[in-house]
């Protein structure tokens, strides 16, 4: 029934994404009534010079932001 596109940064661990997926799914059944089955989610790592917002790429904010004390 819903196909749920998730757009990310990488990094994430296979058991992060396991339980992103699983409380999709869960969501999914109690808010739509969906079955389990019939939910699909489709999980896409975005590096992050390939993301911008406000005309910025995440890897310029990144290499701007302020050090830690002591970093």
């Amino acid at each position: 029934m819903p196909t749920i596109r998730v757009e990310m940064f990488e990094g994430r661990t296979p058991e992060q994404k396991r339980a992103l997926a699983a409380a999709i799914t869960e969501a999914c059944v109690r808010t739509i009534g969906a079955s389990p089955e019939s939910v699909d989610i489709l999980l896409f790592d975005i590096a992050k010079q390939n993301w911008a917002t406000g005309g910025t790429l995440w890897s310029d904010k990144a290499a701007a932001a302020p050090k830690p004390p002591g970093g």
